[in-house]
């Protein structure tokens, strides 16, 4: 992010509120949100798995 500051992130953030408004945006970061909390998840699922299967091989 070269060249980015604090006046252009404001900007770009005035700029993201108008455009989709605030109702769609905190619609879009809760989305992220539980996006992000299903990936943890299922590598936390995978990686159980994969040590269950390792301790059925040894």
């Amino acid at each position: 992010m070269a060249g980015l500051g604090v006046p252009e992130l404001l900007i770009i953030l005035a700029v993201v509120l108008l455009v989709f408004g605030v109702g769609r945006i905190s619609r879009i970061g809760s989305e992220l949100g539980k996006g992000i909390s299903a990936f943890r998840e299922g590598v936390r699922d995978g990686q159980k798995e994969e040590d269950d299967s390792k301790d059925i091989e040894a």
